[in-house]
């Protein structure tokens, strides 16, 4: 497993981070240990996980077999809150269920309406001062807003957000537009979820077929919604995959990868077996050609009228040096 720089913090991490959403849930204690072992056997350093799973549930679990192994980690959890009260309490409690003194990244979950943005990064900056956390960042912010909080820290001499957890793959590319191309300028880190979009991209699902009987599709309305719409794209992408003796999966995580403004993304597992599986993902890298004609797979790019050469040039991950 290759390693990472972590956005402009100095640290460099695994290439793959581990998401944790499923340890105690479809991944029983006795799994999540055998995940989290091979996993480090692998070479993954990079856990992700966030108070709300499992309602503490599973930073509980995490508790308990990161005994040991702490030391050869860089730990991720969330707060889904944004009173600062709430934010300095939630990593306290969260530090409990860990059994921990610090976590390594603490990121504010998702933003709300009527955020307050100086108390908030006021609360982030103590738990950093506080030696709770060493770096802070968010999840699912849009460009301005992300800059936005940056800019109050800047004015203060606070922790600055190093990173940005979003969803992308294929079929979801709205962060194309600023996202990505701010945290190339600015060197942020880019942590993705749903790199395979729910299994869509894993080969799981057939468009046309029943789902399987016990698939996630059949309670989630989007795997369904997805696989009407953009059915005759995942065909062609299981066929390229295909043909390459690849496993679907491999390409998708492997066109992420091939995106210069993305750190990592995050594998979630709910069993060693299909931890192995996704170890190997990791081999694979895409030339150009085959990068360009699997985005053109998919009629998903955010589309807006424009003349000229406006709209490539929202998308270009070059325009500032570095």
């Amino acid at each position: 497993m290759d390693n990472v720089s972590f956005g402009n913090t100095g640290v460099s991490v695994s290439a793959m981070c581990l998401g944790t959403m499923m340890f105690g849930d479809r991944c029983d204690e006795a799994e999540s240990d055998r995940v989290l072992a091979q996993a480090l056997d692998g070479g993954v350093n990079f856990i992700d996980t966030a108070a709300m799973y499992g309602n503490g549930k599973t930073e509980t679990l995490l508790g308990r077999i990161l005994k040991g192994r702490r030391d050869r980690l860089f730990i991720a959890t969330k707060v889904n809150h944004h009173d600062p009260q709430v934010i300095r309490a939630s990593l306290d409690e969260s530090l409990a269920r860990l059994q921990l003194d610090h976590v390594d990244l603490y990121l504010l979950h998702w933003p709300k309406p009527a955020m307050q943005p100086e108390p908030m990064m006021e609360a982030l900056n103590d738990v950093v001062k506080a030696g709770k956390a060493r770096f802070v960042g968010c999840c699912n912010f849009p460009a301005w807003l992300l800059a936005h909080f940056n800019a109050i820290a800047a004015r203060h001499g606070w922790a600055r957000l190093v990173c940005n957890q979003i969803p992308y793959n294929p079929i979801e590319r709205g962060v194309e537009v600023e996202v990505l191309p701010q945290a190339r300028a600015e060197r942020l880190a880019i942590t993705v979820y749903r790199p395979i979009v729910l299994g869509l991209l894993a080969g799981k699902y057939i468009p046309g077929q029943p789902l399987p009987a016990d698939s996630r599709g059949t309670t989630d309305a989007r795997i369904t919604r997805w696989l009407d719409k953009y059915g005759e794209g995942i065909t062609r992408f299981t066929a390229f995959a295909r043909d390459r003796n690849l496993e679907p999966g491999q390409v998708a995580v492997a066109w992420l990868r091939h995106n210069p403004a993305i750190t990592c993304p995050i594998v979630g597992v709910s069993s060693a077996r299909q931890l192995a599986a996704n170890l190997k993902t990791f081999d694979v890298t895409l030339s150009d050609a085959d990068y360009a004609a699997i985005t053109g797979m998919f009629d998903t790019a955010v589309k807006e009228e424009a003349a000229g050469s406006y709209p490539p040039l929202r998308r270009d991950m070059t325009p500032v040096a570095g």
